[in-house]
């Protein structure tokens, strides 16, 4: 029984944490919004990355961006502290971890959890053109 609550508590304190993080992230609580990816302004983040803002601020906390890979874009291994959700829109995120590599291609979804090792990239020819949303500032951790 004890175990039981406790298990339920830890979800219910998970949960709340990750809303309450969603929530702070989207200021404009009860405004549409709309973004073009072709209309949106890129800004570089590294070598090869750049990410267009559309609400929140990757910098500080829970955020939404256009992000774009260089063709064969090579990010090494690494790890972010907050979870990562990526819609591909164009080209395709190339992603690696210990269970294999996947091809994110142009429709498709992946979920990188926080504190995950992998590698990520863009397509050798096309790059890669998606929508990210973190549940927390963006923070890229090289692999040791």
């Amino acid at each position: 029984m004890k175990r039981s609550l406790f298990v339920f508590a830890m979800a219910v304190t998970i949960i709340g944490a990750w809303s309450l993080g969603r929530v702070q992230g989207q200021k404009s609580e009860d405004k549409v919004i709309f973004a073009s990816s072709a209309k949106a302004d890129y800004k570089p983040r590294a070598k090869g990355v750049s990410a267009a803002a559309i609400w929140g601020d990757a910098d500080q906390g829970a955020h939404a961006t256009f992000g774009k890979f260089d063709p064969g874009q090579d990010n090494g291994m690494h790890s972010h502290t907050n979870d990562t959700w990526i819609v591909v829109i164009k080209g395709a995120y190339l992603y690696k971890d210990d269970a294999g590599e996947k091809r994110v291609g142009a429709g498709d979804f992946i979920r990188v959890p926080g504190g995950h090792k992998h590698w990520s990239g863009g397509d050798k020819k096309e790059g890669a053109l998606f929508y990210e949303e973190g549940s927390g500032e963006f923070d890229l951790i090289p692999a040791k």
